[in-house]
């Protein structure tokens, strides 16, 4: 009569096998964690210039958009107290971010500041271009 069931031994093995299997599909996708990193970050410069355009038009204030390191700075303009106030800071691990201008939205949805914002990592480079009229275009370097 025959037993029916795995040995320690086959199970060994089977654990073995898939523990090769695993940490060779997890090397090979960690390789793609820059790509998504830096298509992440573009996306969110892209949203956040957009927001800052929409929500100058709404509010009928200026607001402009400071680049450094990592991240951003989104601030809008107090007139009464004639200084510009912190609204969001947002940081984008694992890219670098670099701007010629800090480029500022009036209530017209025109930008007082011409403004390329290049994003890059290991995997590539975007830029990110503000036009005068406050169009946001991107384009893969």
């Amino acid at each position: 009569m025959k037993e029916k069931g795995v040995s320690l031994l086959e199970a060994v093995v089977v654990l073995a096998i898939a523990g090769v299997l695993l940490t060779g599909l997890s090397l090979s996708l960690h390789g793609f964690s820059p790509k998504y990193k830096l298509l992440s970050a573009v996306w969110e410069v892209q949203s956040g210039l957009n927001m800052a355009r929409f929500k100058a038009i709404f509010k009928g204030m200026n607001i402009r958009m400071s680049f450094k390191g990592s991240g951003y700075l989104m601030e809008t303009y107090d007139a009464a107290a004639k200084t510009w106030r912190r609204d969001t800071e947002r940081f984008l691990g694992g890219v670098d971010v670099d701007a010629n201008n800090a480029p500022t939205f009036h209530g017209s949805g025109a930008v007082s500041n011409f403004a390329s914002i290049y994003i890059s990592n290991s995997w590539g480079k975007f830029k990110i271009t503000v036009a005068i009229s406050g169009r946001v275009k991107t384009i893969k370097l």
